[in-house]
């Protein structure tokens, strides 16, 4: 079995160690604050004082952490313990072109470095279930995919572009908040009108548009008949406004409203309200 460094124990971080551990591997572990090191000790990691300390002799590291400018500091002060040839696998949430000059910067020192979000909570990491995501060179899928199947439930290559997961990653993150924002404002309109969360979350377990459904029609929208117009869709999205009766309180619907308008303004009016989404509009 390798020895595996997990640098951050936020709850992914932990789920990953924990799992890493209970498949037979050494695992090391570091923390910015190490109480949180504890529990994993206690199930037979080994804390690390520093993170040049945490990567000493480890085959891979596994990076989790909060944003690029910990991921550079932490990596700053790992690298003199890392050992030729050793992995450093970042799963972090990072901006594309942090990960884009990182990848770069560190190849450049013979550094193997490889970025590697999920779409995991932290039962997933626990459990090594989810999907994680990889892009960079394809000798080090090939090299690395067998590792990282046992972390997760599937790993999905994007390809050798170095960031295109960075990018893949906050488009999925995108869609959470956003759907996340909108059932809020949904069920604030439904309490404001003595709809119950139960009534709405029946309601979409009988009528539930995908995402990508919703994507292909606004693409397609140009070349189909109307189905719903802008002008429509935009009179719905009043009476919405009206039933909440607080706005101000809403986080997407008045946004969606404005969005309408300088749509209808622009000659879209009796256009499919899809149009709304196509990126060439």
């Amino acid at each position: 079995m390798d020895t595996i460094a997990v640098l951050g124990l936020g709850l992914l971080g932990r789920g990953f160690a924990e799992n890493l551990r209970s498949k037979g591997h050494s695992v090391r572990v570091w923390n910015r604050t190490a109480s949180r090191c504890e529990p994993l000790v206690e199930r037979g990691a080994v804390a690390a004082a520093t993170p040049e300390e945490a990567v000493r002799g480890a085959a891979r590291v596994h990076l989790v952490l909060a944003e690029d400018a910990a991921v550079d500091e932490v990596i700053e002060a790992l690298r003199p313990g890392l050992g030729d040839g050793a992995w450093i696998v970042d799963h972090s949430t990072n901006l594309p072109a942090g990960v884009a000059a990182r990848f770069e910067r560190l190849r450049a020192d013979g550094v193997r470095y490889i970025h590697a979000p999920v779409f995991m909570g932290p039962k997933n990491s626990l459990e090594a279930t989810g999907l994680m995501l990889l892009s960079g060179p394809s000798a080090d899928e090939a090299a690395l995919r067998p590792a990282l199947e046992t972390m997760t439930g599937k790993v999905l290559y994007l390809g050798e572009e170095p960031d295109k997961a960075a990018k893949i990653k906050i488009t999925g993150n995108g869609l959470l908040i956003m759907l996340t924002a909108a059932m809020g404002d949904l069920f604030r309109m439904g309490a404001a009108s003595g709809v119950s969360t139960d009534e709405v979350l029946a309601l979409f377990d009988q009528f539930s548009p995908t995402a990508s459904g919703m994507g292909r029609r606004a693409l397609a929208a140009a070349h189909q008949p109307v189905g719903f117009t802008m002008r429509m869709a935009r009179k719905d999205v009043r009476l919405m406004l009206e039933t909440a009766k607080d706005p101000d309180a809403l986080s997407v619907l008045p946004a969606v409203a404005r969005s309408m308008d300088a749509a209808i303004e622009a000659g879209f009016g009796g256009e499919d309200f899809a149009v709304l989404a196509d990126p060439d509009r």
